[in-house]
């Protein structure tokens, strides 16, 4: 078995930027396990399905990025002039947001389970399940983290910013009121940050310096700011403004980009200088009092895999074990396989093109996709050291057609991983994923819920078949995707090495020098990429693993009567949800084609 070809972790996932109210994602303003507590105002209603249209109403409206990102038209779900913000971190939010989970919950279990209908009783274990779940993780509160290289708000909210929608003239007036709340949402981090070094939680200074350096590359050319630009072009194609009220409207947003943006990051920065030093702590989570237990939380919000961290440890090790042998065997077979490999390149580098084409090859394997628009675009070059080769924002649940993936100009465009990025973020993975899950009716209500193990799963399970769709020949196309799943379990495995084994960098280092990769500096940047990112990786791989236990489940349950389209249409149909809960109701839609 040849060396892995290995990339460092800041630039190896590709991801999705779902906007939800109860995610992991930072700009949610309460913490991560929130239902705030205009949830728990009201005591549902007699109807299951006007419950959880009431809470999805009331926690999309409580955040207007969310909102936005999530509804097209919110007037027609009965929201008129939600107040414009970011949210609230703080103890008094955090505490609402814990009594709305408690009584969320509490209404929740008032309705009589065996009465529903299939459909809603999927919604009630998957909702059930989630408020648990954050219930128990809110003794953690400070172990949380809104600032991080790869998945922080000043990585983020700028993206977010960058992509907010202008349907019309009050999208417009909607994007400039958010543009000053920015200064005290970033002073409402800042003061979360200095409590977390005060109770000796502080990162490390390694992190600190990335994001020091994150903070001063976004200001670096104020005068020709993207967030300038982009509002601009966007202002531009508007059509039902006159020219004088959209030059003012420019005038608007760059007057207030450096007046309260820039003066954010700049902040920021500072608070950021003058807590480096505080850190305790240089190395994994389970260093920390209850860092292991923090582990244990994180591992399965990020996964939705209710199995023992020792148990997915070794889970990994097989699957990386049967790899490892499958790939060896093909290539003492046909040993020209690796210079089949090594030496592909894509003659079609066009992204929509290759996308358009990942939609044809994949109606073999997968249900077709309704019609849908998208546009790829590039990163925004401050940006691109710090993000992902590509990411996928998703679309609003009503109209989810419309839909923007955007890329990383440092991405070599030539190569297999280029093509399987486009696979992982577009078709079949995070956009076909997301338009078809609304497709097929997913309620509303489970728009608001992170199951990242699920959707990160998927793009990863699907971006495993892509290969063979890019035009090689098949035992070739099987050789590179057995060798990126060895490499992904490496990631994994560190992953949980560091954070619940307590590896030091030595460690680490000889364990990828096990597996013939011996570059100590390019592991020494995923370690400290994983230390600021933990369970991060989990939610490609086990989610992976994941759904290919569910195919085995599904082959051994329907024999003869298996197909791909059948499964892939029924885990659609179930959607996000924790992994028992999907293999739970997988029957319940395998051959269906009907909505929920």
């Amino acid at each position: 078995m040849k060396a892995f070809s290995i990339t460092t972790g800041k630039r190896f996932f590709s991801v999705s930027l779902c906007m939800v109210f109860l995610g992991n994602l930072p700009l949610m303003g309460c913490s991560s396990s929130e239902l705030a507590a205009t949830s728990s105002t009201k005591l549902p209603d007699s109807s299951f399905a006007a419950f959880c249209d009431a809470l999805f109403c009331s926690e999309i409206a409580s955040n207007t990025i969310n909102l936005h990102f999530t509804l097209s038209e919110p007037e027609a779900y009965g929201i008129t002039d939600p107040r414009i913000t970011l949210g609230e971190i703080s103890h008094t939010a955090a505490n609402e947001s814990n009594a709305g989970l408690e009584n969320t919950l509490a209404a929740l279990e008032t309705f009589d389970y065996n009465t529903l209908s299939t459909a809603e009783r999927l919604t009630y274990d998957v909702l059930h399940d989630y408020l648990k779940h954050r219930l128990s993780g809110t003794k953690y509160y400070l172990y949380e983290e809104y600032l991080s290289p790869a998945s922080g708000i000043q990585s983020q909210l700028p993206v977010l910013y960058e992509e907010y929608r202008f349907q019309d003239e009050s999208d417009v007036k909607d994007y400039l009121s958010l543009l000053p709340l920015t200064k005290s949402y970033f002073q409402d981090v800042i003061a979360f940050e200095q409590e977390k070094a005060q109770a000796g939680l502080f990162m490390s200074d390694a992190v600190c310096d990335t994001l020091l350096e994150q903070c001063r590359s976004f200001s670096a050319d104020p005068e020709n700011h993207y967030l300038i630009e982009t509002f601009n072009h966007k202002v531009d194609a508007l059509t039902d403004i006159d020219v004088s009220v959209k030059d003012a409207y420019k005038v608007q947003n760059e007057a207030l980009i450096k007046e309260y943006i820039f003066p954010a990051f700049e902040e920021l920065s500072l608070a950021l200088s003058a807590l480096k030093g505080t850190g305790k702590n240089e190395m994994g989570l389970c260093y920390f009092d209850e860092g292991k237990d923090y582990y244990e939380y994180l591992v399965y919000n990020n996964t939705g895999c209710s199995k023992d961290i020792k148990d997915i440890q070794a889970m990994i090790a097989r699957q990386r074990s049967s790899d490892l042998e499958a790939a060896a065997n093909l290539a003492q077979e046909n040993p020209s396989l690796w210079e089949q490999c090594e030496n592909f390149s894509l003659s079609d580098t066009d992204a929509v093109s290759i996308l358009n084409t990942l939609q044809e090859k994949m109606l073999s394997q997968f249900p077709a996709a309704p019609e849908t628009e998208f546009t790829v675009n590039y990163i925004a070059e401050c940006m691109e050291d710090y993000l992902a080769p590509a990411y996928y924002i998703t679309s609003p649940i009503d109209d989810y057609r419309k839909n923007s993936i955007f890329i990383n100009a440092n991405t070599d465009d030539t190569t297999m991983r280029y093509f399987t990025t486009l696979a992982h973020e577009g078709f079949p993975g995070h956009l076909y994923q997301t338009v078809m899950s609304y497709e097929m009716g997913i309620p509303s209500v489970r728009s608001i819920l992170n199951y990242p193990g699920y959707v990160e799963g998927w793009a990863t399970y699907v971006e495993m078949l892509s290969y063979q769709y890019a035009g090689l020949q098949k035992d070739a196309a099987s050789l590179m995707a057995l060798n990126q799943s060895a490499l992904l379990s490496l990631y994994a495995s560190t992953d949980i090495g560091i954070h619940y084994e307590g590896w030091t960098l030595a460690e680490t280092i000889k364990f990828w020098k096990d597996y013939g990769i011996s570059d100590a500096s390019a592991i020494a940047e995923i370690y400290r990429y994983i230390l600021s990112e933990p369970a991060n990786y989990l939610k490609y791989y086990v989610g992976y693993l994941e759904f290919l236990e569910l195919q085995n489940y599904a082959k051994h349950t329907y024999l003869e009567n298996y197909r791909d389209v059948d499964f892939h249409r029924a885990v659609l149909a179930v959607g996000p949800a924790p992994f028992e809960i999907v293999k739970k109701y997988l029957p319940e839609f395998y051959g269906s084609r009907q909505k929920q």
